[in-house]
């Protein structure tokens, strides 16, 4: 019975990791696509002549920026884990930022 729980233990931390670097980093991109979409205004929308379409929204820019600086942050955190750990360094987080740091 140890053994299932180990499994189990194991099991759902893959599906965390998977749902959130799997699934989580290109919807959050998606996500930014859907709100820069948002803060254009519309203006990729064929509208009748003479018809103006929705008004450009200043919150969209700002979401779809902040969506597309924390995929940017996940890619370069992970890039930066490859990397560390093929000089034989690790990576740290004991501050609130990562650091690299050697291997014990």
């Amino acid at each position: 019975m140890h053994t299932f729980a180990l499994t189990f233990e194991g099991a759902w931390k893959v599906l965390v990791a998977g749902l959130i670097f799997g699934a989580g980093l290109p919807s959050l991109f998606a996500g930014g696509i859907r709100s820069m979409a948002f803060g254009a205004g519309g203006d990729a929308e064929t509208h009748a002549a003479g018809a103006t379409g929705p008004a450009p929204h200043a919150a969209g820019r700002i979401i779809g920026y902040l969506c597309f600086a924390i995929v940017l942050a996940a890619a370069a955190l992970g890039i930066t884990y490859i990397v560390a750990t093929g000089f034989g360094k690790a990576l740290s987080f004991d501050h609130v930022y990562p650091t690299i740091v050697s291997k014990h």
